[in-house]
């Protein structure tokens, strides 16, 4: 008994080390391999950029260049992430104080994010000054998204107006550019972004929307360590979600999970914070209207809300069927800046153009649009172009059925086990599996989902345990 207790405790000490390793070797290979693959000029455009082309001599950046899958700059930073990893492991191995031990992983760990998500971010944000705006970004995430500030800048709706006449007509295949006719993001997006573009334009003389989402990031992981209950826990948080494969490649080119995480962890942050201080219900507000921005940025966040509800309304869950008047009471007073937030921020475009923003928002990706979302992704939507069910990719197919059939008793389910176990783990993992379930039968399943959901699984079990209604 003696040796299989010291077998475990030795896996558990080491679990942080064998995770880090995990993502730091899939983080350097999904990026090389993703450079290598869609962006072919990066060599020659790292020499050439004024900055970048400079921050080694010519004859470095010439041999370094010839490993060829990878730029002169990306390579070094590849070499600094792994003598990170490195001194990790060693760290783990060597150093006994466990409070030093801690620190000088979570300060390494740090180090290898910024040296595997923030760089590259910010390598791809100055190549793209210098070879247009069309280059080295995401379409939607970032495109897109500046031209709606400039269109909000130019009292224009987004939802009402074409892309045609932006860097968007520019940018991916042509026959599947259907997001030239629609924004598919809530307007928070565009509307918290707007002063940072100002800013940023004033003093840098340009701007990159993943400015934003680099420093929204940067928030969240400094967020982490507070919604858990032990180091560990928050290490491996940090780790999970700031080395996440999928999201990390997202955030370096600029898709916007990121952007609406950032909202829905400053939220609980706030809700946790309040449940120990004389003031809570104020805090409380503070994160419910917290939440209703993440919910008037991306329809990602609305399917938190059931769960979210249930959290908040804290005492008795059972009080939903026994007393449902008091459950409503309590729910409503301890949420209702969510929706007043919520409807602040999308009102004014659904009342200056109803028909507009539900064909962007949802038309367009449900497949009822004139100028539709293609049937896409890795989910269970490719077995109806298999089974020849639709003519075309951009066909409509009635991808409600299965949502309805296979997402609602699922969420039944976790509803049902978060009201015996109400708390906040219980509450993101139900949230994380539920987006899972719904969006594998949906129309798409983009890759980026699969990252944005693996960090509420992530959440769903390393967030405190013990925070409990």
């Amino acid at each position: 008994m003696t040796g299989t207790r010291s077998d475990t405790q030795a896996l558990w000490r080491r679990l942080d080390a064998l995770a880090l390793v995990t993502l730091v070797l899939a983080r350097i290979r999904i990026d090389t391999l993703a450079e290598a693959a869609v962006l072919p000029l990066r060599q020659s455009d790292v020499a050439r950029h004024p900055w970048l082309g400079h921050l080694l001599p010519a004859p470095a950046m010439t041999r370094l260049a010839q490993q060829g899958l990878v730029d002169p700059i990306g390579l070094l930073l590849v070499v600094a992430a792994l003598g990170c990893l490195l001194a990790y492991l060693l760290a783990g191995e060597f150093v006994s104080g466990e409070l030093a031990r801690h620190r000088i992983k979570m300060a390494l760990l740090w180090t290898i994010v910024l040296l595997t998500v923030f760089a590259p971010g910010m390598k791809l944000v100055l190549l793209r000054q210098d070879s247009g705006p069309a280059s080295y970004a995401h379409d939607g995430g970032v495109i897109q998204t500046e031209a709606t500030i400039d269109m909000l800048f130019q009292g224009r709706n987004p939802y009402v107006e074409n892309y045609l006449d932006t860097p968007m007509a520019e940018w991916g295949i042509s026959e599947f550019r259907t997001a030239l006719y629609h924004y598919p993001y809530l307007p928070w997006t565009f509307l918290f972004s707007a002063p940072c573009k100002l800013l940023a334009e004033r003093t840098l003389g340009w701007y990159d929307q993943r400015l934003v989402y680099l420093l929204l990031f940067a928030l969240t992981l400094l967020m982490l360590p507070a919604l858990t209950r032990t180091r560990q826990s928050g290490l491996l948080l940090v780790m999970l979600i700031g080395l996440n494969p999928i999201m990390g490649s997202d955030l370096i080119y600029g898709q916007n999970d990121s952007f609406v995480l950032a909202w829905i962890v400053l939220s609980l942050w706030l809700w946790m914070r309040g449940r120990t201080r004389q003031d809570g219900r104020k805090w409380t507000w503070g994160a419910a209207a917290v939440f209703g921005l993440a919910c008037a940025s991306k329809p990602t966040a609305w399917f938190l809300a059931p769960f979210y509800l249930l959290l908040v309304a804290g005492g008795d869950p059972t009080d939903l069927w026994r007393r449902p008047g008091m459950w409503v009471r309590r729910a409503w007073c301890a949420s209702w800046p969510a929706l007043v937030v919520a409807a602040l921020v999308i009102g004014p475009y659904l009342l200056w153009n109803p028909i507009a923003l539900f064909d962007d928002v949802w038309r367009w990706s449900s497949g009822t649009s004139d100028t539709a979302y293609q049937i896409w992704g890795w989910g269970a939507s490719n077995l109806v172009i298999v089974l020849g069910w639709v003519q075309d990719r951009f066909a409509y197919w009635p991808f409600w059925l299965p949502e309805l059939l296979v997402g609602a008793p699922v969420l039944a389910a976790l509803l049902w086990r978060q009201v015996r176990e109400n708390s906040l783990t219980r509450a993101l993992w139900g949230y994380g599996l539920f987006l899972f379930a719904f969006f594998f039968v949906s129309r798409f399943l983009n890759e980026n989902y699969l990252g944005y959901i693996l960090a509420f699984l992530a959440l769903g079990t390393l967030a405190d345990a013990e925070h409990r209604m």
